[in-house]
């Protein structure tokens, strides 16, 4: 029997959405895997979208109030203060990642890259920009400072392509050990490129401290690439943010980033994200402690079903790390999952050897398809 069959919510939610997500696989298959959300929009994205496109609004995307509403915006949600010169629009993190390691590292220097890392960071590193790549693994989980020092010192590492909130761990560095990265770039020369989409989608105490505000100082030379696309579910609609630490090194960006580039921002994408800078706060609320929720469900699904998994519940994103070389599954479980389970998540060896025997689950979906997801993990052991 197809498997969606017996679990008809699956049913009524594929066939209300159309993206990756829920296309890659066949219809049996619980999609949990690409970072997408299945909660609804915010209503103030829906209404600035639904009134852009009553009004034929769809041409060439035009940055408008953008940067200063999304000034206010980190500035509310984190204290985190730049100023609208620092702004530059572009089509997507990753975007903004290639073209300022393209702009601010030499042709043929090394990146340094901490794994267990989001895939893309190795692979825009070395396909799109052609530079090569340095891993320094987290210790323990954290950023390994002795190890960056290290890395940080060989004369081909031009930069420190920081992730901050961890994608895949959700680890959030503290102000000591982005301070202890911020000396160490700037006594080796190093630019740090801090990928911080995931920020507003963080949780706990002191809370997420944005690596640009720790001493504007010491970060001039350095950016952060921030975006509404996580949080509020807008990766389909392309507009992103790269946050200059200076505005000197933003003219400089801007002067050398070809125009050309920056037409791939989405207009749709510029609307939605200022609906979603200016007036989504409450609903980015109720979405956190929906995610909270859900990672406190997991934690107790897997407490009771299959404790053989280990997870340390992340600080940040809305994405489980779980260590499953407890359940003798090989080095990669992803693929038992999927063939014996049905259930679809990311390969914990395409984030790294470090990875091997893990697996990313996203958990930004109902509670029931939580329990459905470490159901099917277990009906994995015993097919």
């Amino acid at each position: 029997m197809d498997a969606s069959q017996g679990f008809p919510y699956l049913r009524a939610q594929r066939s209300r959405h159309s993206s990756a997500k829920w296309r890659a696989y066949n219809d049996d298959v619980l999609p949990a895997w690409v970072a997408e959300m299945d909660f609804p929009l915010a209503e103030c994205i829906s209404e600035a979208l639904h009134d852009a496109v009553d009004r034929g609004d769809t041409g060439y995307s035009w940055p408008g109030n953008l940067p200063a509403v999304a000034s206010d915006f980190y500035a509310r949600q984190q204290g985190w203060h730049f100023l609208d010169n620092q702004v530059i629009v572009l089509a997507d993190v990753l975007t903004a990642m290639a073209e300022t390691m393209r702009r601010l590292t030499p042709q043929g220097s090394s990146i340094v890259v901490t794994s267990p890392i989001y895939p893309p960071f190795v692979h825009v590193t070395k396909s799109v920009v052609d530079r090569q790549v340095v891993d320094v693994p987290l210790r323990e989980g954290l950023l390994d400072l002795d190890g960056l020092e290290r890395a940080f010192a060989k004369d081909d590492v031009s930069a420190f392509l920081m992730c901050h909130p961890h994608n895949p761990t959700g680890m959030m560095a503290d102000r000591a050990t982005l301070l202890g990265v911020a000396r160490l770039a700037r006594a080796h020369n190093v630019v740090v490129i801090s990928d911080e989409i995931w920020s507003p989608l963080t949780w706990g105490e002191p809370g997420f401290i944005p690596y640009l505000s720790i001493d504007p100082q010491l970060t001039a030379h350095d950016v952060a690439l921030v975006s509404a696309s996580k949080a509020f579910n807008l990766a389909g609609l392309k507009c992103a943010q790269i946050i200059a630490g200076s505005p000197e090194l933003a003219d400089t960006l801007r002067a050398r980033i070809p125009v050309e580039i920056t037409y791939g921002t989405g207009h749709l994408g510029v609307i939605a994200s200022m609906a979603a800078y200016s007036a989504g706060d409450s609903w980015l609320a109720a979405t956190t402690e929906l995610i909270r929720a859900n990672i406190a469900l997991l934690a107790q699904e897997l407490a009771e079903h299959l404790p053989q998994i280990s997870f340390d519940p992340p600080e940040a994103t809305y994405l489980a790390w779980l260590d499953c070389r407890g359940l003798d599954l090989g080095s990669d479980p992803a693929k038992a999952f999927l063939d014996r389970g049905r259930l679809a998540v990311n390969p914990g060896h395409t984030f790294g050897e470090r990875g091997r025997g893990f697996v990313r689950l996203n958990l930004a979906m109902d509670s029931e398809f939580v329990k459905e997801a470490v159901a099917r993990m277990q009906r994995s052991l015993s097919e």
